[in-house]
């Protein structure tokens, strides 16, 4: 049951209630979200409203956002006790953006998730589409152990170079290779026996279908595939949008629908990054 709560103050509260079981509104449970003339405000308090209303709130709560602060100061004060600060980490942040690469680089939380992925499967040969600035990359080759490998794919040659001076900044020259150029084309060329243990994809969205289909070829049995920014705010979930990134995520996710191939899910997350989410795939 979807339940709906009023606050004076332009607040609206939702809550899902497992299996229709009216319950109280737990602060737990509850997603709070600005909406400033939300329609469940202008019903009387004893009433409750009705389909069309919330209809009607639904498509207020799709132009709005849950408040970025929250999601930062939750991230903040979850990495001051689990990610510690990391001075070539910071740097290469500060490098990219110096040279004005896109501030969209994993959060430090996501970064760090990657990391334990890694170590956890005993990751020695991860392949990466979708170099940017290298921040992701130092989380992942810093799980490798010695004589592991980190192959990553970038088409932007400005990139490229930034992020080879974040990972030479990192210590990281030897374990980490980035080649230039369409990561499409790259991968066609590498080898199917090349047998990696992780794959993560942080590319242009259009693509992800047949980056996976390629990351299916040369994923070992057993490893995994990670597909960044699959949630989108839930533009992917809005039949109304046909954004091309938003059309190659629901591609990807026809095809996993009947995919031999994986095991997959998809998580939603919440962060300094705002509301997005990823893939996250078994090769079978």
């Amino acid at each position: 049951m979807l339940k709906f709560g009023r606050r004076l103050d332009g607040w609206s509260v939702t809550s899902v209630c497992p299996r229709g079981t009216p319950r109280d509104l737990r602060p737990s449970r509850n997603m709070y979200v600005y909406i400033p003339h939300s329609p469940l405000r202008d019903i009387p308090q004893n009433r409750s409203p009705t389909m069309s209303t919330i209809n009607q709130a639904f498509q207020s709560l799709k132009a709005t956002r849950p408040i970025d602060d929250v999601w930062v100061r939750s991230d903040e004060y979850h990495n001051s006790f689990l990610i510690p600060r990391d001075e070539a980490l910071e740097y290469a942040r500060k490098n990219s953006t110096d040279h004005g690469l896109p501030e969209i680089a994993v959060s430090a939380a996501q970064g760090k998730l990657l990391h334990l992925y890694a170590k956890t499967i005993g990751a020695k040969k991860v392949l990466e589409v979708g170099t940017l600035g290298g921040y992701s990359a130092i989380w992942l080759a810093r799980a490798l152990p010695e004589g592991g490998e980190l192959t990553t794919l970038e088409i932007d040659e400005k990139h490229a170079k930034v992020a080879q001076e974040n990972l030479d900044h990192a210590g990281l020259t030897s374990k980490v290779k980035i080649v230039l150029g369409p990561a499409i084309d790259t991968l066609k060329k590498i080898p199917t026996e090349s047998q990696y243990d992780l794959a993560f994809i942080d590319a242009d969205k259009e693509s992800n279908l047949d980056y996976v289909l390629e990351a299916e070829r040369l994923v070992r049995k057993g490893g995994i595939i990670i597909v960044d920014n699959v949630v989108r705010q839930g533009r992917v979930a809005d039949p109304s949008n046909t954004e091309d990134a938003t059309l190659g995520v629901r591609k990807l996710l026809e095809h996993l629908k009947n995919d031999k191939n994986v095991d997959a899910t998809s998580i939603g997350t919440v962060g300094e990054k705002g509301w997005d989410g990823f893939i996250y795939a078994v090769r079978l």
